[in-house]
C-alpha cells in the first residue's frame, strides 16, 4: 500500500480500471436496482471492517467528528447506485456509466447555483458540449438507439451524475487522514447499505433472497469495485487535486463502453457512441486546466508552471 500511496496517479488509475467492471457485474447478476446497491455495500462489510479494525489498532481509534461525514457521503453512494443500476437498465451499461461521470461539470454548477461560487470558463464552455453529448445518447437523434428507454435511462444518468459528485467530494473530505483509506470507506459504505435498504424497501424492488449465480456476480463486484476498486481511488483522491483525479476517472467510462460491446454485446448507435465521445470531451475541457507561465524576477524567464 506505501507504494501505491507514493504514486497517486497509478492508484486511481488502476481503481478507475477496476470499476470500469462495475455496471458488466450489474448486469449479469440480473439485479434489480435496489438489490444490486444493497449487496454490493454488504458483501463488501467484512473485509472492510476487518481492514477498518487493523488501522485502528495500528494509528488508533478514528474520532466520531471525523466519522460523521461517512454518513453524508453513504448517502449519497446509496442514491448514486440506484440510479446508476435504473439507468443500465435503460440505457445499457456502457452509456449508463458515461452518464453518471456528468459529474465533473455539474459539481461546478450547483457550486454556481447554490454556494454563489462562479465556475471557470472552461466549465461553463464545457456545458453545451456536454449537453450535446447527452442528446446524443439519448437517442433523439438518429434512428436504432440502443437501450430499452434511452430517455429515462439520460434522466437516470443525470441524477447519478448529481449524487455521484456529492459522493466524491464528501469522501475526499473524510480522508483527512492519509494513512487510513479503508476506516472512511467502510463508514461511507455501511451507511450507504442502510439507505439502500430503506429505499428498496419505499420502491419495492427489494430481493432479500440470495441466488446462484446472480449473487455471485454481485460478491464479486462488492470484492472487485467495491473494496479493490475504491480503496485505491481513496488512496490517491486526497493526493491529487480534484480536477487530475476527474479526468483519470474518465478511464473507467471508456472501459465500461469497451467492454459492454465485447462482453454483453451491446450495440450503441453510431450516434450514441459519437455522443460518448462528446460527453468524455466535454468532462476533459471542464477539468483540464491551462498551462501558464511564471515570470520571476531575476531568474530565468518563461518558468514553466501548471496551473492545476
Amino acid at each position: 500500500m506505501s507504494r501505491l500511496t507514493d504514486r497517486p496517479v497509478v492508484a486511481a488509475t488502476a481503481g478507475a480500471l477496476t470499476i470500469a467492471f462495475s455496471a458488466i457485474l450489474v448486469r449479469l447478476s440480473h439485479a434489480s436496482p435496489s438489490t444490486a446497491a444493497v449487496f454490493r455495500c454488504a458483501y463488501a462489510l467484512p473485509l472492510l471492517a476487518l481492514l477498518a479494525h487493523l488501522e485502528n489498532r495500528r494509528y488508533g481509534r478514528r474520532r466520531w467528528e471525523d466519522r460523521r461525514l461517512g454518513l453524508l457521503a453513504g448517502a449519497f453512494f446509496a442514491a448514486d447506485l440506484i440510479f446508476w443500476h435504473h439507468a443500465i437498465g435503460d440505457v445499457g451499461a456502457g452509456l449508463a456509466t458515461v452518464l453518471g461521470n456528468l459529474q465533473v461539470v455539474l459539481v461546478g454548477l450547483l457550486a454556481w447555483a447554490i454556494l454563489r461560487e462562479r465556475p471557470p470558463s472552461r466549465v461553463v464552455a464545457a456545458v453545451p458540449v456536454v449537453l450535446f453529448g447527452v442528446v446524443l445518447i439519448s437517442g433523439v437523434i438518429g434512428h436504432g438507439a440502443y437501450g430499452r428507454d434511452p430517455a429515462r435511462g439520460v434522466l437516470f444518468g443525470i441524477l447519478t451524475g448529481l449524487t455521484y459528485a456529492g459522493f466524491i467530494l464528501v469522501l475526499r473530505q473524510t480522508n483527512s487522514d492519509l494513512r487510513r483509506p479503508a476506516g472512511p470507506l467502510f463508514d461511507a459504505t455501511a451507511t450507504a447499505t442502510a439507505f439502500a435498504v430503506v429505499a428498496g424497501l419505499a420502491i419495492g424492488d427489494l430481493d432479500l433472497s440470495p441466488t446462484w449465480p446472480g449473487h455471485g456476480w454481485l460478491a464479486l463486484l462488492a470484492l472487485s469495485s467495491q473494496v479493490l476498486g475504491w480503496l485505491l481511488i481513496s488512496v490517491s483522491l486526497p493526493r491529487l487535486q480534484a480536477a487530475l483525479t476527474s479526468v483519470l476517472l474518465t478511464i473507467q467510462p471508456v472501459g465500461s463502453v469497451l467492454l459492454g460491446i465485447v462482453i454483453l454485446s451491446e450495440s450503441p448507435s453510431p450516434e450514441q457512441l459519437a455522443g460518448v465521445g462528446v460527453v468524455l470531451a466535454g468532462v476533459l475541457l471542464a477539468s483540464l486546466r491551462p498551462r501558464r507561465t511564471v515570470f520571476v524576477p531575476n531568474t530565468a524567464r518563461g518558468v514553466d508552471a501548471s496551473s492545476s
